[in-house]
């Protein structure tokens, strides 16, 4: 009888696990206090979290899902698909049913900003389905990314848009958290077919092109705005430069290590709060 009482509850931590919970948890946690810092009502803001929260639970089960073979195959007890516990037809449902919260949340939020968020979820699952194997595997993390600020500023009241740079820097953030996320994953990936560019480029480059890309990401935020950066702002970018190296030196090393990932998405939350301080949302 305790058994059964249990399974429900393994069940749901088994689901919880294999949604990426770490990203999934970050990107909505980032969405909603770019919302909320950029004066939205709170509906709107409550909305912009729960869109985005489904459409990463509907990426993370669906790149579980898809790759439940190949996790199998190199054994990966850390994935409840491929270590057996879940099955695959359960994630997939549960893929699927985020899915369609999200586009009912997404159009709630209005048609441009609906259209634009699914377009950064379509971009996502394009990773997990085809393009995570080719040299295009950079493409879906900077769209997804970089178009997530549009569509939070397009949720705003009067459907305001997105600084330039700030699409700029969310896009070089993907870029550096794709390959900061990718690293750990090299040799099994390559084991079971996987050849992305990060596959194609080496662990060593893959490292380094990712630290250039973070810096980069972080340095726009900062000068792009109107006015100097204020003694805050430098001392920010000079946390994400050091969060940058240390995840770089963990990469370098080698290993399965998450800590540079963990690291990108450090520094993708100093650059939140940089956006939040900033005047990010144009108005039309």
């Amino acid at each position: 009888m305790a058994d059964l009482r249990q399974a429900p509850t393994r069940r749901a931590i088994d689901l919880a696990l294999a949604c990426h919970p770490g990203p999934t948890v970050a990107v909505t946690a980032f969405a909603f206090a770019m919302a909320a810092g950029a004066a939205a009502p709170a509906r709107t803001a409550v909305l912009v979290g729960a869109a985005v929260l489904t459409g990463q639970l509907s990426v993370g089960w669906s790149n579980d899902w898809i790759d439940a073979g190949r996790d199998a195959a190199v054994g990966r007890t850390d994935k409840p698909v491929g270590d057996g516990r879940l099955t695959v037809s359960t994630v997939r449902l549960a893929a699927f049913v985020a899915l369609a919260a999200c586009v009912v949340l997404s159009f709630s939020l209005g048609w441009r900003a609906g259209l634009v968020h699914l377009a950064t979820v379509a971009s996502a699952w394009s990773y997990n389905v085809r393009l995570k194997s080719t040299a295009w595997s950079w493409a879906p993390y900077a769209f997804s990314f970089g178009f997530l600020p549009l569509a939070i500023a397009l949720a705003l009241p009067g459907s305001p848009v997105a600084a330039w740079w700030a699409v700029l820097g969310g896009a070089l953030l993907g870029v550096g958290a794709h390959g900061a996320n990718v690293i750990p994953d090299l040799q099994d990936d390559q084991e079971t077919g996987v050849r992305g560019l990060p596959h194609r480029l080496g662990g060593t480059v893959t490292s380094i092109g990712s630290a250039l890309a973070l810096v980069a990401a972080t340095m726009l935020v900062v000068l792009a705005p109107q006015g100097s950066p204020s003694i805050g702002t430098a001392g920010a970018l000079v946390l994400a430069l050091g969060l940058t190296i240390l995840g770089t030196t963990i990469a370098l090393n080698g290993g399965r290590s998450r800590l540079p990932f963990t690291a990108a998405i450090a520094v993708a939350g100093v650059d939140v709060v940089l956006l939040v301080l900033s005047d990010w949302v144009v108005q039309r």
